[in-house]
């Protein structure tokens, strides 16, 4: 009888699945990846996190009509009643992105925040959709041309036309675009949300083990930058495994010779420097 696979392998599996499903769940996939940050978590972790997004679904009001009404709704229960809100200080925290710890905390980043709302929204029944503006997620009720929109991290406040546009230029000093408007793909979110978790671990050399987890759930995703198997090589590198980075820069080397062989040469160099660091 073949063996059943450790905790952290089924769990990936698992994400790879709901990845590909027809209609993948933005919660569970959200919860698989804390999953991973934090092994621990396990089966009754996740099925508590959820129970807590239906708790707290069960708590919004009965006949709310309207975009606007389901996002002031939204914004008394969970932002004034339940304290879910941001702080600078969340941006320091690997937990601030990680689902399972901002449901207990009520602290995370804007587009966490917003995994809270939409998935807490759905499941009372409101027409919600995520909203990635550049440089700060919010989450928008209705039909999108509407533009009810709110803003999480800030407890749910609406957001005008004026709003919105301040918090893109500022954050990123681009204008606002109507694309930008457009509701956002799960998938799309949860890549997101790996890439805050890369961009924490970055400049911490010490948490490599966070870089290289988040880079394989994102090569997971049925869509993700060809590029990220290169980062994978790197970090392989970086953590001492010289044959197994080496190996997978001269794979992704052949993928890039077509388009840029100058681009494909160096990084063939890269990976005959890591062979040489076995030495």
């Amino acid at each position: 009888m073949r063996p059943e696979p450790p905790d952290g392998e089924d769990m990936r599996r698992r994400f790879a699945e709901e990845a590909r499903a027809d209609r993948p769940d933005l919660a569970t996939l959200c919860l698989l990846v804390g999953a991973e940050a934090d092994p621990a978590l396990g089966e009754a972790g996740i099925d508590a996190a959820q129970a807590e997004l239906d708790r707290l679904a069960g708590l919004l009001p009965f006949g709310v009509l309207g975009a606007r009404a389901w996002a002031v709704a939204l914004a008394e229960l969970l932002g004034e009643r339940c304290g879910f809100e941001g702080s600078t200080a969340e941006y320091q925290r690997l937990d601030s992105s990680l689902l399972p710890v901002v449901l207990r905390r009520r602290r995370g980043l804007p587009i966490l925040l917003s995994v809270v709302w939409i998935e807490v929204a759905r499941r009372a029944g409101a027409p919600v959709y995520g909203v990635a503006l550049p440089g700060h997620f919010v989450v928008g009720f209705g039909d999108p041309g509407e533009r009810v929109l709110a803003d999480p991290f800030g407890g749910g406040r609406l957001l005008t036309g004026a709003d919105a546009e301040l918090l893109v230029t500022g954050m990123t000093g681009e204008a606002l675009e109507p694309a930008m408007f457009a509701p956002a793909d799960p998938l799309d979110i949860v890549l997101r949300v790996l890439n805050n978790i890369r961009a924490w671990a970055a400049p911490r050399p010490e948490r490599t083990d966070v870089s290289l987890w988040a880079v394989e759930l994102s090569l997971l995703l049925p869509s993700h930058p060809a590029a990220l198997r290169y980062d994978r090589a790197q970090l392989l590198v970086q953590r001492g495994e010289f044959q197994r980075g080496a190996a997978e820069m001269d794979e992704y080397a052949e993928l890039v010779d077509a388009v840029e062989p100058s681009a494909a040469e160096a990084i063939r160099r890269k990976a005959r420097a890591a062979r040489a660091r076995l030495n």
